[in-house]
């Protein structure tokens, strides 16, 4: 792999972002094997490229889109179908997880008859008033302690106001087409899933008792990307859920999922090129051209953790604990303090970072007029 990244690096420049389109379908047929009854939603915020959303259309996935923009990405794969077609693939195949949507969007979405997620009061007055049409799906707080990135804080009904918020929505002329929640990004807790399925169980349950014709669990995402051997094992996982999902729920239900992270975190590897070097307060400090305002963006609003091997001169000699930082005129800009790096590393050196498909190009930014990595798509 050394010789291909630095020939590749060579032809095309750096920073570079080598996207594995293999690997992707590769990652959504391991999903589709181990949860077999379970429609997977792509969710785009993981990373947004058109050709990854495109890769995935073909795969047979379905999308959740947290926005009018990202909607427009999958409906750019569909504007050849006829009508019919397209608005079927529309009601099928898409939801809308973003508990709060302006009123515009909703304005926009409402000839599709989409599905929308909830979580207040206040959000099915206005779901009412500007897209009548809509399924309604209610997102419940559920525990998400012990995963990488919590949700409950901002999202989530407390299960304690189900009841009233299902019933507000009925009594509004719309309808609840089901329960979703999400137990956190990078899940490694699998109690999470088994707990939030017991809470969803037992409401969904008590509304079809009251004559409410749920049908749709949407399990959420969080399923762990094998970032390491450490991680637990997907397939794992996919048996509790499986097992509780039967134990739980009526034989009609219809079980949706969000993956994200799952799908695209393990098929990139990015090139980066040291383009400074200083020793500040004893300590040896790389500068890369990539940063925290770049593809290392998931370092801020991800929790991720960078890993950096050297791909030119040095790469076997003795390690120190160096800095690798940005190439922004911020200070902000440190992508890792306490890098175990050789001792001989040069400027113009190659350092590759693996893992880095999911939350980097997605967040990354133009700040200091840098353009960002060159994406690279390969087995397309």
């Amino acid at each position: 792999m050394r010789n291909e990244l630095i020939k590749l690096a060579r032809d095309n420049g750096t920073p570079l972002f080598i996207l594995d389109h293999a690997k992707i379908r590769e990652n959504f047929q391991v999903f589709k094997k181990n949860l077999p009854n379970v429609q997977a939603y792509y969710a785009v915020k993981a990373n947004s490229n058109q050709e990854i959303i495109k890769t995935l259309f073909n795969e047979g996935a379905s999308f959740d889109v947290a926005s009018y923009n990202e909607f427009m990405q999958i409906y750019n794969q569909i504007k050849s179908f006829k009508k019919a077609e397209k608005d079927f693939f529309i009601w099928d195949k898409i939801i809308f997880s973003n508990t709060i949507k302006d009123k515009d969007t909703l304005k926009k979405i409402k000839r599709y008859k989409p599905l929308v997620t909830y979580d207040n009061a206040e959000e099915v007055d206005k779901i009412k008033e500007n897209c009548e049409t809509a399924g309604l799906v209610l997102r419940l707080k559920v525990p998400d302690t012990g995963s990488q990135v919590e949700m409950s804080s901002k999202f989530g009904a407390e299960p304690a106001d189900a009841a009233a918020l299902i019933k507000k929505v009925f009594d509004s002329g719309l309808a609840v087409e089901g329960l979703s929640f999400h137990v956190g990004s990078q899940c490694t807790n699998f109690d999470n899933y088994a707990t939030a399925l017991q809470i969803t169980a037992e409401i969904f349950n008590d509304a079809r008792k009251k004559g409410y014709e749920l049908k749709i669990i949407d399990i959420g995402g969080g399923f762990p990307a094998a970032y390491d051997s450490n991680v637990p094992r997907f397939e794992r996982l996919a048996e509790v859920i499986e097992s509780e999902i039967a134990r739980l729920f009526p034989a009609d239900v219809e079980v949706i999922a969000e993956p994200g992270r799952f799908m695209v975190a393990t098929t990139a590897v990015l090139v980066s090129e040291i383009i400074g070097k200083a020793v500040r307060n004893g300590k040896i400090f790389y500068h890369i051209n990539d940063g925290v305002y770049h593809t290392f963006s998931g370092i801020v609003y991800d929790h991720w953790i960078p890993n950096f091997t050297p791909l030119s001169n040095g790469r076997d000699s003795e390690t120190e604990v160096c800095a690798v930082v940005g190439p922004t005129c911020d200070s902000f800009d440190k992508i890792s303090l306490s890098e175990q790096l050789p001792a001989g590393l040069k400027l113009g050196d190659l350092l590759y970072t693996e893992n880095i498909g999911a939350y980097s190009v997605a967040s990354s930014t133009k700040f200091n007029g840098f353009e960002g990595a060159k994406i690279l798509h390969i087995n397309s």
